[in-house]
């Protein structure tokens, strides 16, 4: 099988890049849907409108409002909206779910998409994959579009101004790249692109885990202030275009297939990059990783809030019945953690997931902080 590698249309990133918006949307129509997140707040709402409404003429463009979860019946409801109303081309404006619900609808409508992200809280934005929740949350499906999105736009002056710990999730999302990526290659395993890992991908994956570790911590804390800095553009480009072609092109393991079952956890309910963030350290207790790698991502997982034990996710009593069906979600037939070279079951990834609290714990001990 070839190596793959998949890119967004275009990747746009600054401040004040969703005024311009209008020039790089032309080449798909004259008119456009846009699902906005209910959840964004007001103020995000009124900046976001304001900035659409300053790079587009009047009439083009619609706007609706979007579910909570990206599940079906959210997602055939904005198709029937594009049809409705028109339209040449659909944006999703808000977190993960509303991009992947306006990507879905535009795979069903089959009209271009563009995404607009108000947080860099996952690498969802350029990835060619939709993922279905039902309604109450739980993850159900991925869909496998035809392409990546077509317009990918970060606004870094919105995107600052996002709370910290949506970066922090991003981060976290990430911060899984290139640790399942290396295993994916040693396993010559194959990736969400249809083919092998490329150099490209590959190098993209690393660069990612470098300027994580490196500007992690300190675009967390500008944005705790509100403000962009060179620190803040890095971390969202590495967290958004970095980590969404390296996963995608770069392969899959086990920290994403720990998140698929900690979703089926009655007491996590987390984001998605504080779920992946922890079964990244799954991972590396799976692979029996150095000690140093242990300290450098234990070390800015805590720093900046994202969860290094099972109670900093809510899950604060060890029920084993509750674990053991996370692990055999996590080792489901057709789940990613299959990419590697090592023997992976339910067993072997339940005593993973107890050594990675158990890690979180005694790092916590040894800083002299409290746990979870």
């Amino acid at each position: 099988m070839a190596n793959v590698s998949i890119f967004p249309g275009k990747y746009v990133q600054g401040r004040r890049a969703l005024e311009e918006i209008g020039i790089h949307l032309a080449a798909f129509g004259t008119r456009y849907l846009a699902v906005v997140n209910p959840t964004i707040g007001q103020a995000c709402m009124d900046e976001v409108v304001g900035a659409l409404r300053r790079g587009l003429d009047d009439g083009q463009l619609v706007l609706v409002e979007g579910g909570v979860e990206c599940c079906m019946s959210e997602i055939r409801r904005v198709e029937r909206l594009i049809g409705e109303n028109h339209c040449d081309a659909v944006l999703g404006i808000g977190g993960g779910k509303t991009l992947d619900t306006a990507k879905a609808a535009a795979y069903y409508a089959d009209v271009p998409v563009a995404v607009v992200p108000t947080a860099a809280s996952s690498d969802a934005p350029c990835s060619a994959l939709a993922v279905i929740y039902n309604e109450k949350g739980q993850l159900e499906s991925r869909l496998k579009l035809r392409r990546n999105p077509d317009l990918v736009v970060m606004d870094t002056g919105i995107i600052s101004r996002a709370p910290a710990r949506l970066l922090a999730a991003g981060i976290g999302d990430a911060l899984a790249t290139y640790i399942e990526s290396r295993r994916c290659v040693l396993a010559n395993g194959d990736t969400v692109a249809g083919g092998k890992v490329s150099l490209t991908a590959a190098s993209m994956a690393r660069l990612c885990y470098d300027i994580l570790l490196r500007d992690g911590r300190k675009a967390v804390q500008a944005v705790q202030n509100g403000l962009c800095t060179l620190a803040v553009e890095n971390i969202i480009e590495a967290n958004t275009l970095l980590s969404g072609v390296g996963f995608e092109s770069g392969g899959k393991s086990a920290a994403h297939a720990i998140h698929d079952g900690l979703t089926w956890h009655p007491s996590c309910h987390c984001m998605h990059g504080e779920k992946v963030a922890f079964g990244t350290l799954a991972e590396l207790a799976l692979e029996n990783a150095d000690d140093s790698e242990l300290e450098n991502v234990l070390s800015l997982c805590d720093d900046i809030g994202l969860p290094i034990t099972l109670a900093d996710m809510g899950v604060r009593e060890i029920v084993p019945t509750e674990l053991r069906a996370v692990a055999e979600k996590a080792t489901e037939y057709g789940e990613s953690i299959y990419n590697t070279n090592i023997a992976v079951d339910a067993d072997i990834v339940y005593d993973a997931i107890l050594a990675a609290d158990a890690m979180g714990r005694a790092f916590r001990e040894k800083r002299g902080t409290a746990v979870g």
